[in-house]
């Protein structure tokens, strides 16, 4: 079931991508992330890699989404400043760069609750009904109360997220393409009240590598099945060791079927070509057994990792450092989105006293 699930997505990337071709001569880019706990590869590979790159090629900005995170975890929010820290220093340690993009806090932005509660205006609550991920979630989370004000309309939240910069392009998977489509449609139906004022954001997909976590399903938090950019190279082996393999090897002189095999799929990725044609050859071969490769592999994710690993902690030794880049980010957030919101307010026929 999980194979087929795995295969049914990827046949949907590949009719998103030749949809939604990459934009060309993109002026500027934003995205956000919510701050639930450490990042692991999935978010890497997923999200992050894809930032990295266009940091070099548009004006950036990447947030910390904090108010996202409380639409639905609103009733414990114990660890939200904790990992608020923890996601700085995932992102920087990966490799996005204040140098050349911004980075801030969401809530540390107040202009994206203005825009926000004007935009909900203008919305029609069967636009948020239909959100196929508001329906998902309603039914799956039984133990949460998801049947709230801030849940129904977190769509609107991040419409506002991105008009308020003018981003051009989003960088999403594609599970978010109906969200940012209902984004095209709010900047649409404001334009269409008060001005051209917004651009109609487009998606940027990458052909992100599919990573199963360590049980072969989706790697997720929820699942307890991650390896995370900060796991310490004893925990990496350990966690390899306990990796799902190919079901069908009794005996390492079985022959394999690598193409199913959730450690091969992490050799693609995190192993040179020409070892990565011996181990499937050996594989199918019955010539390689599976404690073999997964110490191979263990070995070649701690090599990528380490870099990474060594400047999460340099940076979370420098807290203080560390935070004021997040906060120089803001205020450079702030400076664009008070002269959108100032736009959106004279738009919108707002008195002010200056007017008399």
């Amino acid at each position: 079931m999980e194979r087929k699930l795995i295969s049914n997505v990827d046949r949907e990337m590949k009719i998103a991508l030749e949809k939604y071709k990459e934009p060309k001569n993109i002026k500027r880019v934003l995205s956000g992330m919510r701050p639930t706990g450490k990042l692991h590869l999935g978010n890497y590979f997923g999200a992050l890699k894809a930032w990295i790159k266009l940091q070099d090629k548009a004006e950036s900005f990447f947030f910390i989404a904090d108010w996202h995170a409380i639409t639905s975890a609103y009733q414990d929010l114990s660890s939200l400043s904790e990992n608020t820290v923890e996601m700085m220093a995932d992102w920087l340690a990966a490799g996005l760069d204040p140098e050349k993009a911004t980075l801030f806090v969401q809530s540390w932005v107040k202009e994206h609750a203005e825009l926000y509660l004007l935009l909900g205006m203008t919305v029609p609550v069967k636009w948020l009904e239909r959100n196929p991920t508001y329906k998902e979630l309603m039914e799956n989370l039984k133990d949460r109360e998801l049947a709230t004000y801030g849940f129904l309309g977190y769509p609107v939240l991040q419409a506002a997220d991105i008009l308020i910069y003018k981003a051009d392009v989003v960088p999403v998977g594609i599970d978010q393409i109906p969200h940012l489509e209902l984004t095209r449609e709010i900047a649409r139906r404001f334009n269409n009240f008060f001005g051209n004022l917004f651009p109609e954001p487009k998606p940027y997909l990458s052909e992100a590598p599919k990573l199963p976590g360590l049980d072969g399903r989706k790697m997720s938090k929820s699942y307890d099945n991650c390896i995370y950019l900060s796991d310490s190279e004893e925990e990496v082996n350990k966690k390899v060791k306990t990796m799902f393999t190919d079901p069908s090897r009794i005996k390492k002189t079985d022959p394999g079927h690598p193409e199913t095999c959730p450690v091969f799929a992490y050799h693609t990725i995190f192993t040179d070509e020409e070892t990565l044609k011996e181990i499937e050859t050996d594989c199918k071969a019955g010539k390689i057994g599976c404690v073999q490769c997964k110490r191979k592999l263990a070995e070649n994710l701690n090599n990528f990792l380490e870099p990474i690993r060594e400047k999460r902690n340099t940076y979370l030794s420098r807290k203080k450092e560390m935070v004021e880049i997040f906060v120089e980010g803001s205020k450079k957030a702030e400076k664009v989105a008070q002269e959108t919101m100032e736009n959106v307010r004279n738009a919108m026929n707002f008195f002010k006293p200056e007017d008399m």
